[in-house]
C-alpha cells in the first residue's frame, strides 16, 4: 500500500538501507550528508522531493512521475476556484458624495 507509513523504501544513496516511509524524508537528509558523491549524481523530482533519480534520467522521470498528476490537478482546482471567486465577487465601491457644482 503506497499510503502505509510502515512500508519499507529503498534509500537512493545506499541500496542496503531500507527505511520506513514515515522516516524517509529525515533519512534522505541524513544520508545526503553521508554520501556527498552520490548526492552530486542525483537530481530531485520537481513534483516530489522524495524522488531522487540519476541526473541523466530526470527528464524521463518527469514525464512519467505519478505525482505530476496531483500537482496538475491542484493547479486546475486553484485556478477554477479563483475564477469562481472572481465571478462571485460583487463590488461594494461607492463614489464619495460630491458637493462641487462645476456648472457654476
Amino acid at each position: 500500500d503506497v499510503l502505509d507509513p510502515e512500508r519499507l523504501i529503498q534509500c537512493p544513496y545506499n541500496k542496503h538501507h531500507r527505511i520506513r516511509a514515515c522516516r524517509f524524508p529525515y533519512h534522505l537528509v541524513k544520508c545526503r550528508k553521508s554520501y556527498p558523491e552520490v548526492a552530486k549524481e542525483l537530481a530531485t523530482c520537481p513534483f516530489n522531493a522524495r524522488h531522487l533519480v540519476p541526473r541523466a534520467d530526470l527528464s524521463d522521470h518527469i514525464t512519467k512521475c505519478n505525482d505530476k498528476g496531483f500537482i496538475e490537478q491542484d493547479i486546475v482546482n486553484q485556478s477554477s476556484g479563483f475564477q469562481r471567486q472572481q465571478m462571485n465577487a460583487v463590488s461594494t465601491w461607492q463614489a464619495p458624495p460630491c458637493d462641487e457644482d462645476w456648472e457654476t
